[in-house]
C-alpha cells in the first residue's frame, strides 16, 4: 500500500547567525554555489555577493539588512534568511527568529564565541529555534576545533557533540573525517565537490577515540541510543543520526561540524546535517495566537485557515513588498487577507518567491513557506495576516527600545515634507528606529540602536530618497530612577465645573526597584473598587513617560497604593487614572532621583604592544576593565563603558594602533550617570 508523504517534511527554514565577520554571508554564498542556484562564487570583498546586495552592504563589506534566498539540495527546499552580525542590527536578527525553525551558527575558529554570537544565541534561545553549529576558518592561523568547542560549551551552555575531525591544520587544512561514517571528505583546491576517501592512517586512532567519546556523550543524553548503548557496547551509525535529529531538535544539544567556506571546504556536509537534523514545518509545535482573548493553534497544514506573519517590509522602486511566514493554509494570487491587528482586508496582488533582490513569481504559498508579497499598503513588520472569517493574532516579534538619537534636517526648506515621507518610510521597513519631534526645540529627531544604526539610516536617505540632509552630534537616550523613594504621598484630584464632577483621592507609596516598574495595591475595606485601582496603575504607567529630571522614560521602581477615598456620584475610572499620573509625577518630584545612562560591553582586540594605550584610552572613557587575556598574537580586553563615550571610538581605536584594532559592543542596560551630565 502506498503511502503519501507529506511535502512539508521536506522544507528547512532556517537562518545563518553569528558575530560580525565569522563568514555568515560566505556561507551563505557557498551554499548557493553548492545547490546550484548560482553559478559564480560572489565574494564579501569583492562585492559580489547575492544576499549582500544593497549597496552600503557592499561599500562596508558587513551584512546590514536580513536577505532570504532558497534553494534546493538533496530533495528538500531550503529557504534561507541571512542575518546581520552587528549588534546595531540585532532586532533584524530578531525578526528574522521569530519565524524560523532551525538555524546555523557560525563560529571563527580562531575566536571562537564572540559577543555579538553569544547574543544571537540568547536571541534564538529565547525562541526555542533548534540550531547547528558550524566552525568556520579552519584555514586561519591558529584555527583550532578544539578550543572554538571549549568556547561554546563554556559561554553558550549547550552539550556540543562534534561530528568532524579535521584533516590538516590552518594552511593545510584539506578536508574533515565524517565520524558517523568513519570517512574522510577531501576537496582539492578549486574543487567544487568532495572526494570521499578511507580515513588517513596518521587519524585513524584518533578517529575511532572521537567516535568513541560522541557515542558516550550521546548515550549520556538520549535514552533510546542509551539503551543500545547499553546492550552492544557501541552505537550505529543509524542510531547515532537518528539520536542526534532528536537531541538538535529539543535543543538538549548542538551538532557541531567545521570547515572553510571561503575555500569551499566543508559545506556539502554542512547542507546534509541541515537536512537530516533540522525540524521541517511539521517537526516544530504548532503556531499559537489569540482571538478575542482566547488561545488558539494552527497546525502547518495546507487546508487550515490562512494565517501569516509579516517579518519584514522593503520599499522598492517598483513596489513595496511585505515579507511573509506562512504557518497554516495556503494563499493564492488575487485573494483578499485580514490584517487581524487592524481589523483591516487588503488584497494579494502577486506572490514572489525571494531570491535576495531576484524574485520569481508563483502563483500561491502554503504552510511552511516564507514568500513575498506585493500589493499590501498598511501591513506592517509583526502584522498577522489571516483569512477574513477566521482571524487570530500570532505574537510579533519583539522590537527593543532605542539608545541613540540623532537631530535631522533637510537643506533645503522645501524638502521638509519629503524628509517627513521618507522617515516615515524608514520607520515602517525598520521598526527599531524610532521618529519624533522634540517638543523643546521642534526638531525631527531619529533614533536607533547604534551609531552606525543611524549612519546607514542617514545614507538610505542620501542614496535611495535623493535627500540632503544635516544630521546633529548623536545623543544618548537617558533613563531616569529612583533612588531614595516617598511615603504617604496624597493627592487629592477633584474637578468641578457644572455637570458630573471629578473625585478621586489616592495615597501612594514610591520605592527603588533593581528594573522595570511593578504596581501593588494594599488597599483594605474597599476604600477603593478594583476597577479604579487599574485606573490609578493605568494612570501610574503614564507618569512613567516624563521623569522630573529632564522629560527621561522612568524605570526602576515600586509603586504601592495604599489608601484612598471615592465620591459616590463624582468618582470615576478617568478621575482615578488622572490622580494616578498626577499622584506619581508629583510624588516622583519629593523622590531623590538619579539619571541613567546607557552602558554597553566593549571587546577590543589589537596587538599586544597597543595594550597600554588602549587600556589608558577606555580609563579617558570612564571605561572599567573587566578583563583581559590573549590570542593568537593579539590582546583581547573587554570593559563597560558609557555608550556616550564610544562616539567615534572606531576612528580612535584605529589610528592607536596603526589599523590593526577592532572593537564591537553590545547593550548590558543601564548605569547611574555622573553628576556632570546634563540631563537633556
Amino acid at each position: 500500500m502506498r503511502t503519501d508523504v507529506n511535502p512539508l517534511t521536506a522544507v528547512r527554514n532556517l537562518g545563518i547567525l553569528a558575530h560580525v565577520d565569522a563568514g555568515k554571508t560566505t556561507v551563505t554564498e557557498r551554499i548557493l554555489y553548492a545547490t546550484g542556484t548560482i553559478h559564480r562564487r560572489g565574494e564579501v570583498h569583492d562585492g559580489t555577493t547575492v544576499t549582500d546586495f544593497d549597496p552600503q552592504e557592499r561599500d562596508r563589506g558587513i551584512t546590514i539588512f536580513a536577505a532570504a534566498v532558497s534553494c534546493g539540495w538533496d530533495g528538500h527546499r531550503i529557504n534561507l534568511i541571512d542575518t546581520p552580525g552587528h549588534v546595531d542590527f540585532a532586532d533584524e536578527v530578531e525578526r528574522s527568529l521569530r519565524v524560523l525553525d532551525g538555524a546555523i551558527a557560525v563560529f571563527d575558529a580562531v575566536a571562537g564565541v564572540e559577543p555579538q554570537s553569544e547574543s544571537v544565541w540568547r536571541q534564538a534561545d529565547r525562541h526555542g529555534v533548534p540550531r547547528i553549529a558550524f566552525v568556520n576558518k579552519m584555514d586561519r592561523a591558529g584555527a583550532d576545533l578544539d578550543t572554538a568547542v571549549a568556547s561554546i560549551r563554556e559561554r553558550l551552555h549547550p552539550a556540543p557533540l562534534v561530528v568532524q575531525l579535521p584533516v590538516g591544520t590552518e594552511d593545510g587544512f584539506t578536508g574533515v573525517v565524517d565520524l558517523l561514517r568513519l570517512r574522510a571528505l577531501v576537496w582539492s583546491d578549486g574543487g567544487a565537490t568532495a572526494e570521499v576517501v578511507p580515513v588517513p592512517e596518521d587519524l585513524r586512532e584518533e578517529a575511532l577515540r572521537r567516535r568513541r567519546l560522541l557515542e558516550e556523550a550521546v548515550a549520556e543524553l538520549h535514552p533510546g541510543a542509551l539503551e543500545e548503548f547499553v546492550e552492544r557496547e557501541t552505537l550505529s551509525a543509524g542510531t547515532l543520526a537518528g539520536a542526534l535529529r532528536d537531541l538538535t531538535r529539543s535543543g538538549d544539544a548542538v551538532v557541531v561540524l567545521c570547515g572553510s567556506a571561503y575555500r569551499n571546504r566543508g559545506i556539502e556536509p554542512l547542507l546534509d546535517a541541515v537536512v537530516a537534523y533540522l525540524p521541517s514545518p511539521l517537526d516544530v509545535p504548532a503556531v499559537r495566537g489569540t482571538h478575542d482573548g482566547t488561545a488558539q493553534e494552527r497546525a502547518a497544514d495546507p487546508r487550515a485557515p490562512f494565517a501569516a506573519l509579516v517579518f519584514k517590509v522593503n520599499a522598492t522602486p517598483t513596489g513595496r513588498l511585505t515579507y511573509l511566514r506562512v504557518y497554516s493554509g495556503t494563499i493564492e494570487k488575487g485573494d483578499t487577507v485580514l490584517d487581524a491587528g487592524t481589523r483591516r482586508t487588503e488584497r494579494v496582488g502577486r506572490i514572489l518567491r525571494v531570491q535576495a533582490d531576484r524574485h520569481a513569481r508563483v502563483d500561491h504559498a502554503v504552510a511552511g513557506d516564507i514568500v513575498a508579497v506585493v500589493g499590501l499598503k498598511s501591513a506592517r513588520a509583526g502584522s498577522t495576516l489571516c483569512a477574513p472569517g477566521t482571524p487570530l493574532v500570532l505574537e510579533p516579534p519583539g522590537v527593543t527600545e532605542p539608545v541613540v538619537s540623532v537631530a535631522v534636517e533637510a537643506r533645503r526648506f522645501t524638502d521638509a515634507d519629503r524628509l517627513a515621507s521618507a522617515l516615515a518610510r524608514l520607520a515602517e521597513e525598520d521598526p527599531s528606529l524610532v521618529v519624533r519631534t522634540d517638543p523643546e526645540t521642534g526638531q525631527t529627531v531619529l533614533s536607533g540602536m547604534g551609531e552606525l544604526h543611524l549612519e546607514v539610516a542617514v545614507e538610505k536617505l542620501r542614496l535611495v530618497q535623493r535627500l540632503e540632509v544635516n544630521v546633529g552630534r548623536p545623543r544618548v537616550s537617558h533613563r531616569e530612577t529612583v533612588g531614595r523613594g516617598v511615603s504617604g504621598f496624597v493627592l487629592r484630584h477633584v474637578k468641578q465645573d457644572g455637570g458630573a464632577g471629578q473625585f478621586a483621592h489616592v495615597v501612594l507609596d514610591v520605592e527603588p526597584l533593581q528594573d522595570g516598574f511593578e504596581f501593588r495595591s494594599a488597599v483594605v475595606g474597599g476604600r477603593v473598587p478594583q476597577e479604579y485601582v487599574r485606573a490609578v496603575e493605568a494612570g501610574c504607567r503614564d507618569a512613567l513617560a516624563e521623569g522630573p529630571l529632564g522629560g527621561h522614560p522612568v524605570t526602576g521602581l515600586r509603586v504601592t497604593l495604599t489608601d484612598g477615598a471615592t465620591h459616590v456620584k463624582d468618582s470615576s475610572e478617568t478621575a482615578f487614572r488622572t490622580a494616578g499620573r498626577l499622584g506619581l509625577r508629583e510624588a516622583l518630584r519629593a523622590c531623590a532621583m538619579l539619571l541613567l545612562e546607557p552602558v554597553v560591553e566593549v571587546t577590543v582586540t589589537v596587538p599586544e604592544d597597543a595594550v597600554g594605550g588602549v587600556l589608558g584610552d577606555l580609563a579617558a572613557r570612564r571605561g572599567r576593565v573587566s578583563g583581559s587575556a590573549a590570542r593568537g598574537g593579539s590582546a583581547v580586553v573587554t570593559a563597560t563603558v558609557p555608550l556616550a563615550e564610544l562616539f567615534g571610538y572606531a576612528t580612535r581605536l584605529r589610528s592607536r594602533t596603526q589599523g590593526r584594532g577592532t572593537f564591537t559592543a553590545r547593550p548590558t542596560g543601564y548605569a547611574p550617570a555622573p553628576a556632570a551630565t546634563p540631563a537633556r
